[in-house]
């Protein structure tokens, strides 16, 4: 089977269990239950779901993947709340997400609101449910806290709305999105590594990994806001460039930052190396991350 054949499965996979894990859109409160399911079943890459299955399988190839089905799901609610957080007015105030309208267009800006709050606490209740080992369950729930808080995507968040509008150095670009964008990824892998068994070195080298994944994912992100367009994307593209905001190709150029992408890539095979066939699902997914389209 191809990657790309295993991925489509994964995909399966964790869109059952998430649609399953989901509220009926035809039970009360309906118009949140409706928004809820536009927000997370609309489509999407589903890239933090497969990192997870990937990260387990690179330390375990025989897992069983219905260990990560309940991490892979939390992972994605955290994502989609922050993505219908983010196209509000008060934050990026988008009007477009996966080609579809943004929760706050399609319903209103309350019930979007409510929708990235709900879908937040549906996470962490879909990991409290699972039937895992207690001091796995704790460590899970703690990666995907530490990622979800303070100290990961909202400090990141946070970080970036005070950096709109200013120029910020290289170094406070790197940490806003370690936080923002990188710290979920992080947690993803994390996740799956937990269950699959991962020893503390397993562990160490998959996070200095997801570290590096998360700047390639943002750099071509930031790339892709110039060179694409807003129906390639499935969002507004030149948002970036529209709201002022620092990016890499803004810091160091559209070139600089190509070549920074296949600096990272070549070391995120060679971080990849000590885990030999096991890890080909999560190279597949690097390789997808710095050379997507979308």
């Amino acid at each position: 089977m191809s990657t790309a054949e295993e991925f489509a499965l994964w995909r399966e996979r964790v869109d059952a269990f998430l649609s399953g894990a989901l509220p009926s859109s035809e039970v009360a409160p309906v118009k949140l239950h409706s928004a809820m399911r536009h927000a997370v079943m609309l489509g999407g890459k589903r890239m933090r779901p497969l990192l997870a299955y990937a990260a387990a399988q690179a330390v375990n190839s025989d897992v069983d993947l219905a260990l990560v089905d309940p991490a892979a799901s939390a992972v994605e609610f955290v994502h989609a709340y922050s993505l219908v957080h983010d196209d509000l007015p008060c934050m990026d105030d988008d009007e477009l997400r996966r080609g579809q309208p943004t929760v706050h267009v399609k319903f209103d800006e309350g019930t979007a609101v409510l929708t990235g709050d709900a879908l937040q606490t549906l996470a962490f209740e879909t990991i409290a449910d699972a039937a895992w080992p207690a001091d796995i369950k704790v460590r899970v729930l703690q990666s995907l806290a530490k990622a979800s808080g303070v100290r990961g995507m909202c400090g990141g968040q946070a970080l970036d709305l005070d950096a709109t509008g200013q120029r910020i150095s290289l170094d406070q670009l790197r940490q806003l999105h370690s936080m923002k964008t990188g710290a979920l990824i992080v947690s993803a892998i994390e996740m799956g590594a937990l269950l699959a068994g991962a020893t503390h070195q397993q562990l160490t080298t998959l996070q200095d990994f997801a570290k590096d994944l998360g700047v390639a994912f943002q750099i071509r992100d930031d790339i892709l806001d110039i060179e694409s367009d807003s129906e390639t994307l499935g969002k507004t593209a030149g948002k970036d460039v529209e709201q002022d905001k620092s990016t890499y190709p803004a810091l160091l150029g559209l070139n600089e930052s190509k070549a920074l992408l296949e600096e990272i890539f070549a070391r995120m095979k060679k971080t990849l190396e000590p885990f030999g066939p096991s890890a080909q699902a999560l190279l597949a997914l690097a390789e997808l991350t710095v050379r997507r389209a979308n």
